[in-house]
């Protein structure tokens, strides 16, 4: 990947949602949701409060949920990328093994 993000800025490869339903239909693209999770790929140094550099609260790598309609959609060579402001980010995806970490 030839992006670097800027700002509070991060870049996120879309996880593609289930084709079919639970019971088997398969569904055509015009009745698909827009998908609304998806992997950091790279973020951006993070924003400026009171003159001070606040770093974001994702990581590369994290799973995340972000808003419906938030973004960019940019085409690099032949793979697809997202450009999200942090405040598009609603929510990180916390794993089973982040779970029992964050128990212990």
């Amino acid at each position: 990947m030839d992006l670097k993000p800027l700002g509070d800025r991060i870049i996120v490869e879309v996880l593609e949602e289930e084709q079919t339903t639970v019971s088997g239909i398969v569904l055509p693209d015009t009745a698909k949701e827009k998908p609304q999770r998806g992997t950091v790929l790279a973020v951006g140094p993070g924003r400026y409060e009171d003159g001070k550099l606040v770093p974001l609260d994702v990581a590369t790598g994290d799973e995340i949920i972000y808003s419906k309609y938030g973004g960019t959609e940019v085409k690099v060579g032949i793979d697809e990328y997202l450009i999200l402001r942090e405040s598009d980010v609603l929510a990180k995806v916390v794993t089973s093994k982040a779970k029992a970490k964050a128990k212990a």
